[in-house]
């Protein structure tokens, strides 16, 4: 498997931990910025309009840059959407915070997909985006189960 590829499928990885733990840490997180369950289920669909807002924009701002470029720049912004929710000081920023997350999401998973059949034979191009998306599948998997008992046992 080419380094990239690799690559794509760890940021996917870290995209769909992050997109689906909030679920399992909401009464954690309720709890802890003195919320109801329902106001932090807001956290979750803060990060779904981070998606769908994200995806058209910036597919649409990034459109002639370089694919890798797009993707570093991509997974910059949703690296510094989790620290900001990370060291979020209550239940607004970080609600900010999961939007600035999501906002990378779509735009991700598009020019990885396309970048992911780059690196491959003709005949290998759709088993190298399904590599890629073998991220996503394994933080469902494990990486969202593990992240939520860490969130759950250590706060």
């Amino acid at each position: 498997m080419p380094l990239a590829l690799l690559a794509l499928a760890v940021g996917a990885f870290g995209i769909g931990t992050t997109e689906f733990v909030m679920m399992g840490l909401l009464p954690d997180v309720a709890a802890d910025l003195n919320i109801s369950i329902p106001e932090a289920g807001h956290l979750v669909s803060a990060y779904a309009l981070g998606v769908v807002i994200g995806a058209p924009l910036l597919a649409a701002v990034t459109a002639r840059m370089s694919r890798r470029k797009v993707l570093i720049g991509l997974m910059v912004l949703f690296v510094a959407g989790n620290v900001l929710s990370g060291f979020a000081p209550d239940y607004h920023w970080l609600l900010a915070a999961r939007f600035v997350s999501g906002l990378p999401h779509g735009a991700f998973f598009g020019v990885g997909a396309v970048v992911a059949t780059t690196l491959s034979a003709p005949e290998r191009k759709a088993r190298s985006v399904s590599l890629m998306f073998l991220g996503l599948t394994v933080a469902n998997v494990a990486g969202v189960p593990v992240a939520t008992l860490m969130g759950q046992h250590m706060g």
